[in-house]
């Protein structure tokens, strides 16, 4: 991870980074099990449509009401908590009799979801030294990428077995315990436990995840920190004037991610590739585990690059990369008579591409700059605030993916998110702020003194 990282450190990260993975996986498995589940039940586009979309209304839900209680009790606890509620949703959705239950238990898996989405960040930004920032932030979207290609191969695994989907999203439960179970001995951040005024036991974190700093020094800066935002530790949090700068940050950053069109590959690339000319649901299905390893694979990409070249070269390199892809996509359907045979091929190569640069960019970058931009008296609510416009834009997304493809046609709906991903990089210039080598402090200082985004890396 370029600079080295201590054993309890790199043991408390990959620990929290396993919510990422049941995120992943609750957020792929759908995709096949979409399949089965229309062909048990009939559903109609927009059945389907709500099916998967309410997923996303729990995980806005989750997400705007947990992040003041992420500030209240910590955000160990709160991770534990979600793990109970993945655990049950999974068994529930299994279990379920009909499409109306179905929904009922996916809204609470989805619930869980959007909690881990800005929680799980939070945690992992707040352990971690500057220098590898980046890189160990990076675990949780490895992990949700991990998760995915899981959900693929679990899907391929009973696409040919009694009770398919009902095995599909019973598998949800491992992970969950896992994360339950090793979470019970993780500590809480050493930079909540300062804002609650447990500095001692701050220090205590601090001298076993970063041995080679000065623990004393460190929460001493914090506490500075704290003092020069408001001079009362005791006062009550006060939204001002110079924190809209960040807000807009992680909401515009969570837009750019998901209307660039990422989830219509997640949650419908089978049903894409039937549209493309695979025949059979299982054969849609083992295309879609291509799609999940390159994902994952290519998340490495991001934690060996991040924090050496910078959080912006990779989402400018990624939002192009995307862009081409899904005018090729487009391109694909738009001639489809001509490429016969040939389209489900150009798709599922378009798709692959598509996947490999947000993986390493707006996959792992958005959710890293948004865990970093927030003052600490704000980042629990700040983030909780990304998180739910980041599933506000994916339900937006996703419902409207299906009728999109009837009344518009493929080429032009890919079109459509292949102008977006260019016009966010002129956001990207303007908005977003290169963090790296940054410390948290240093960007909340950055933003109280009103410098721009763009002058975040000038002395």
């Amino acid at each position: 991870m370029g600079n080295v990282v201590s054993k309890n450190l790199l043991t408390v990260a990959l620990m929290v980074a396993l919510g990422g993975l049941l995120s992943g996986y609750d957020t792929g498995v759908i995709s096949g099990a979409l399949l089965y589940i229309r062909d048990d039940w009939q559903l109609s586009d927009l059945m389907s449509g709500y099916l998967v979309s309410c997923v996303l209304v729990g995980a806005a839900i989750g997400a705007i009401t947990n992040g003041v209680l992420a500030d209240v009790f910590g955000r160990r606890k709160i991770i534990l908590f979600t793990a109970v509620i993945f655990f049950i949703g999974s068994i529930a959705c299994a279990l379920a009799p009909n499409i109306y239950i179905l929904m009922l238990s996916r809204f609470i898996v989805g619930y869980a979801i959007g909690i881990v989405t800005f929680v799980v960040p939070l945690y992992l930004s707040e352990v971690s030294p500057e220098k590898n920032r980046g890189s160990l932030v990076s675990l949780f979207q490895l992990a949700i990428t991990a998760g995915i290609l899981f959900s693929y191969l679990v899907n391929a695994s009973f696409a040919n077995v009694p009770y398919d989907w009902r095995w599909m999203l019973l598998v949800g439960i491992i992970p969950a315990l896992i994360l339950g179970i090793g979470m019970w001995k993780m500590p809480d951040t050493p930079r909540w436990l300062i804002l609650k005024g447990r500095c001692e036991e701050a220090q205590r974190v601090f001298e076993k995840i970063q041995p080679d700093k000065d623990a004393v020094q460190e929460v001493e800066l914090i506490k500075n920190s704290l003092r020069k935002e408001s001079k009362s530790e005791d006062k009550k949090f006060e939204f001002k004037k110079w924190m809209w700068a960040p807000l807009i940050v992680g909401v515009g950053a969570m837009f750019v991610q998901q209307w660039t069109g990422i989830n219509t590959i997640i949650y419908y690339a089978p049903t894409i590739l039937k549209l493309a000319g695979f025949s059979t649901n299982a054969h849609a299905v083992f295309a879609t585990v291509v799609i999940g390893i390159v994902n994952f694979l290519m998340t490495f990409v991001a934690i060996a690059f991040c924090d050496k070249f910078g959080r912006k070269p990779l989402l400018y390199a990624g939002l192009f990369g995307m862009g081409t892809a899904l005018i090729l996509l487009g391109g694909a359907f738009q001639f489809s008579e001509i490429l016969g045979e040939s389209l489900k091929w150009i798709a599922l190569t378009s798709a692959v591409v598509y996947i490999m640069c947000f993986s390493f960019s707006l996959g792992p970058i958005i959710l890293l700059i948004v865990s970093e931009v927030f003052p600490l008296s704000m980042r629990g609510v700040g983030m909780s605030i990304a998180a739910m416009s980041n599933f506000v834009f994916n339900f937006t997304v996703t419902l409207s993916f299906l009728p999109m493809l009837k009344h518009f046609g493929e080429s032009h709906s890919f079109w459509l998110f292949a102008a977006i991903c260019f016009l966010s990089m002129v956001f990207c210039y303007f908005k977003i702020p290169e963090t790296k080598g940054v410390t948290l402090e240093q960007i909340e200082k950055n933003w109280l003194n009103g410098r721009r985004a763009r002058e975040f890396q000038e002395d």
